[in-house]
């Protein structure tokens, strides 16, 4: 179908390169002899020749040929490597080259979504496609031109799908009418939810929400992942709010920041909650104990029937606000990044339900599947893979607020029969050691992100739950995820590759990624190492009342990550070092800056240092150089540990070492790379650190 989807677009005639055993198909021979399609064999490379050879005299009599690189029809729902083949078609000819994208095909009767082919019902009637074109190409370009340049159009043709009324509580709406008596969440309290119950109250909380915090936009959120925590989330979008979700384990003083940043006047929370986990009761909190015993039963009744009975399309004009488009701010999330000063990434409705579609894509969820949601909201992960991805697909989720709990998790899952988990590395141990193998016996597959998957860990959850770790990528400012590795697909003879340990997987649909030289930003072959970029309809809107902070990190419409790492021939990313000055430990940004900081502070001197170097268990470890004689490593640890910041920000007392100096560049900047082999060095006990490290205490 996709020929035909190509040749509507156009007024010229266009002879395609078509698969033999389709050309020859009865029914379809005739069409496609008529429109002059050149067969192609494929597996007789003698045939697969003269083919090649029928295409480039094509070109050379002033016609336009068109081929579909990947090879094959996609049974992964992602782009596919290209074949090389169309580089001898156009090897010496001077002709264009123009990409094209077909976007919306998959999950289409014509698509191998859910494991087959044609025998589905179609997804909507009609059903809209969009074919995008772009402009040519440098002359010959090389296969990897060709499909960065269709990946660009993908992301670009995404923005085409959005209407005024795509926005996430509207999506959530719709959904809701559609499976209103299936289940829809529930969380480690014991309380159950329905769809329909889900939507009623949300609805009802947003009634109230909107006569209490009149006059403000943003609202905080100081909950955990449960069903509170979804449930004020949807009231606030329902509410015409734009909550932000509070990272409650960074401290009071980086909370301050963040309400103080957004000018938060109010945050929902629960007295329970903030009683167990010992947190201090903050200025302008509303409890949601206290709003339920507000909340008559005739208000109840009245959103359940509103929610129930007023038509669908009347709903979504009563609860988009005038002024709400997909381009319009969502949320904030805070991420400390690498200097330690919270930073608030804007993300817009149409950032998260792209990246919602992304992974529907590539995991083929049903109404079936179930996702175990240990990771908290203010996480991006967490926000847009354990409570948008569920609502806005359709299949429900269990929620716990503590991830490190592996033995109640592991209760939850044995009783309601995960079907996916998201979480990360550390957290994943922690399961393998805690968790029986029947607990996570229903999982169809677990996603990794947040830190590096180190190779034992993947090993052991294999071995124990029978399941892959599939390992992706992300960034807060990228909605988050920009990568994942996928289940391979064996579809008969034909088998697609999704999965390849030791790398962060392909861009997932309609985000494009290059790599590019750090100093002349060009862009680098694959197999080079270089600058990771990225961009697509996931990336930010910006940071929160910072745009030249903005514009240090998107440069022409391209995100900067930081991250150092090289895309193979088969279009997988490998991450390989971090330009950026933080550690991920545990799933966690620790920045760098901060400690360094604290130990001037403590030491009244510059001269100091922190590295993060590998650790199997966390991701990574740790290791604090300082320069100043007046004070011993234990002195310092204790000075860092009066202060406020977080246990995990701490190195360990083994950890702290004092040197002479610190190795210097040329340019006089610190020589991180040589600290980081010298910290190395250190924790494997190399019999060369002490020439290397002479001078140390």
């Amino acid at each position: 179908v996709d020929a035909l989807l190509v040749a509507s677009t156009l007024q010229r005639f266009i002879r395609f390169l078509v698969y033999r055993p389709y050309y020859e198909m009865r029914g379809l021979h005739w069409l496609l002899k008529l429109m002059n399609a050149i067969p192609v064999a494929g597996g007789n490379q003698k045939e697969v020749a003269e083919s090649l050879e029928r295409a480039r005299q094509e070109l050379q009599n002033g016609h336009v040929v068109c081929l579909f690189a990947e090879g094959a029809i996609s049974r992964t729902g992602n782009l596919l490597p290209f074949k090389r083949g169309f580089e001898r078609i156009i090897d010496g000819l001077d002709v264009p080259v123009i990409p094209v994208h077909l976007d919306r095909l998959w999950g289409s009767v014509f698509s191998f979504r859910n494991g087959k082919f044609f025998w589905k019902w179609p997804r909507r009637v009609p059903y809209l496609v969009t074919v995008s074109f772009g402009g040519p190409l440098p002359s010959s370009p090389k296969a990897q031109d060709v499909r960065q340049a269709i990946q660009e159009l993908g992301g670009e043709a995404i923005g085409l799908r959005r209407s005024d009324f795509d926005l996430l509580h509207i999506r959530f709406l719709a959904t809701a009418r559609r499976r209103w008596f299936s289940f829809c969440m529930a969380d480690s309290t014991g309380r159950e939810m329905r769809y329909g119950e889900s939507l009623a109250a949300a609805i009802s909380l947003s009634r109230w929400i909107r006569q209490k915090t009149s006059g403000e936009k943003i609202v905080g959120v100081y909950l955990p992942a449960s069903v509170g925590g979804v449930l004020a989330n949807l009231s606030l979008y329902f509410a015409g709010k734009i909550p932000v979700n509070l990272n409650f384990t960074t401290g009071p003083e980086a909370i301050g920041l963040a309400i103080n940043a957004c000018g938060i006047k109010h945050l929902i929370t629960s007295k329970s909650f903030i009683t167990k986990a010992k947190l201090p009761e903050i200025e302008g909190m509303i409890f949601l104990e206290n709003v339920r015993a507000e909340i008559s039963a005739l208000q109840k009744l009245s959103s359940l029937l509103t929610a129930l009975l007023i038509p669908s399309f009347l709903l979504k004009f009563i609860y988009r606000e005038k002024d709400q488009v997909p381009d319009s701010i969502a949320t904030v999330i805070f991420s400390s990044g690498s200097t330690g000063t919270p930073k608030g990434v804007m993300l817009s409705h149409h950032n998260i339900i792209s990246n919602v579609e992304a992974l529907d894509q590539i995991f083929w969820v049903t109404e079936k599947d179930r996702v175990m949601g240990v990771l908290p909201f203010f996480h991006s992960f967490g926000l847009t893979g354990t409570l948008w991805f569920p609502l806005l697909s359709g299949f429900s989720a269990v929620y716990h607020p503590n991830p490190t709990d592996a033995r109640t998790i592991g209760e939850l899952s044995l009783k309601y029969k995960p079907t996916i988990l998201i979480s990360t590395p550390t957290f994943c141990s922690a399961y393998i050691r805690k968790c029986a193998p029947e607990e996570f016996s229903t999982l169809r597959f677990a996603f990794v992100g947040a830190e590096r998957l180190r190779e034992p860990i993947a090993k052991a959850f294999k071995e124990k739950f029978g399941t892959d770790l599939l390992e992706g990528y992300g960034c807060t400012e990228l909605a988050p995820v920009v990568s994942a590795n996928t289940p391979d697909v064996r579809d008969g003879s034909e088998h697609q590759s999704g999965f390849k340990p030791g790398t962060v997987g392909r861009p997932v649909p309609g985000v494009s990624v290059k790599v590019v030289n750090q100093e002349t930003s060009l862009p680098l072959p694959n197999e080079t190492e270089g600058l990771l970029l990225v961009k697509g309809p996931n990336q930010m809107l910006g940071y929160f009342n910072q745009p030249e902070l903005t514009r240090e990190v998107v440069k022409d419409g391209w995100y900067v990550t930081g991250d150092i790492g090289f895309l193979d021939n088969e279009g997988f990313i490998h991450i390989t070092d971090r330009l950026s000055r933080f550690s991920k430990i545990g799933g966690e940004m620790v920045p760098h800056y901060k400690i360094e900081e604290i130990v001037r502070s403590c030491t009244g001197e510059d001269e100091t240092a922190v590295i993060g170097v590998p650790d199997e268990q966390k991701g990574e470890r740790l290791v604090l150089f300082y320069t100043s004689q007046g004070m011993s490593p234990d002195q310092i640890w204790e000075c860092l540990f009066g202060t406020a910041l977080p246990k995990l920000w701490i190195p360990k007392r083994e950890n702290i070492y004092r040197i002479d100096a610190l190795p210097s560049l040329g340019s006089g900047k610190t020589d991180l790379k040589k600290l980081k082999s010298m910290a190395i060095e250190r924790l494997t006990g190399s019999k060369n650190a002490g020439s290397k490290l002479s001078g140390d205490k």
